[in-house]
């Protein structure tokens, strides 16, 4: 069966990077398969490109996907990107495809969920009250208040080192204006952006943070974006306290809310563990591969 494909433009340029779409449709004009290649450009991450492609159950071995493949992996030529990477379910065909395509497996992940309605408030609060010498605990929603964004923003460095085991991934830059856009973002859509520090009463700057974006209905599932403590202040147990706020948080203030997602590197055990304390139960893995140009 002949395939055509679409390249498709998208006007959502933002600082961060741009997106590139390829549509592939049918003989007779029925969409059969899609691709879209995320080009990231800020510095620290702009030789790397990100790859989400889709083909229908049906139309599947028919050679859909390696045209969006090669569409893909040419335009990120094209656009001087170092490597590509992209996401399959594991154990699924996905992750055969990519390999055969000279994709190597660099990382693992682990997603897991919190219902709320089995969450112990009690046993919440209990870690919330245990004293944590030096640090106080604070929040806000949406964008960072004036006061606190300088501090916020350096906090971020907090990530630099997380697991992401043999992906290409560089360094995410953060300045102020990159932290109120990403709160920005979130808003426009309609959701609600909820970040959890720990702040050192030594001198008010922040030593670690945790975020979750809850639906702006307050229905559904809640998603956790970054959790991360800053090196210098590791060993205090400041990111299981955190997170014990904001899950009773949104227990309390979003009694409507199902539940909270988290996606963890498997090789990051300390954060795995501090979810499977906290009630956090896997709910499937993906595996992350990458393909060098």
């Amino acid at each position: 069966m002949p395939i055509r494909l679409t390249p498709l433009s998208d006007p959502d340029r933002g600082p961060s990077g741009h997106r590139l779409a390829w549509l592939a449709s049918d003989d007779t004009g029925i969409p059969v398969g899609s691709a879209f290649l995320r080009v990231f450009t800020r510095a620290g991450q702009d030789h790397l490109a990100e790859l989400e492609l889709h083909v229908h159950p049906a139309e599947r071995r028919s050679g859909t996907g390696s045209r969006l493949l090669e569409a893909a992996v040419a335009a990120a030529g094209e656009e001087r990107r170092r490597c590509v990477i992209a996401q399959a379910e594991a154990g699924s065909p996905g992750e055969g495809f990519l390999r055969a395509r000279g994709f190597r497996r660099v990382l693992g992940l682990t997603y897991a969920r919190l219902a709320l309605a089995e969450a112990d408030l009690g046993a919440l609060s209990e870690i919330v009250a245990q004293p944590h010498a030096g640090y106080r605990l604070a929040w806000w929603d949406g964008t960072v208040p004036e006061e606190l964004a300088q501090t916020f923003t350096a906090s971020r460095r907090a990530m630099d080192d997380m697991p992401m085991d043999d992906t290409d991934y560089g360094t995410v830059i953060w300045d102020v204006e990159r932290v109120r856009a990403a709160a920005e973002a979130v808003a426009k859509r309609g959701d609600l952006l909820h970040t959890v520090v720990a702040v050192d009463e030594s001198d008010g700057s922040i030593a670690g943070f945790t975020e979750l974006v809850v639906p702006g209905d307050g229905k559904g599932d809640a998603q956790h974006y970054g959790t991360g403590v800053l090196p210098e202040h590791r060993g205090h147990g400041l990111a299981r306290w955190m997170k014990a706020e904001s899950i009773r948080q949104a227990r309390e203030r979003h009694p409507e809310l199902g539940g909270l997602l988290a996606d963890t590197a498997d090789s990051n055990t300390y954060m795995r563990g501090i979810n499977d304390a906290l009630g956090y139960r896997p709910t499937h893995r993906t595996v992350e591969y990458q393909v060098d140009l």
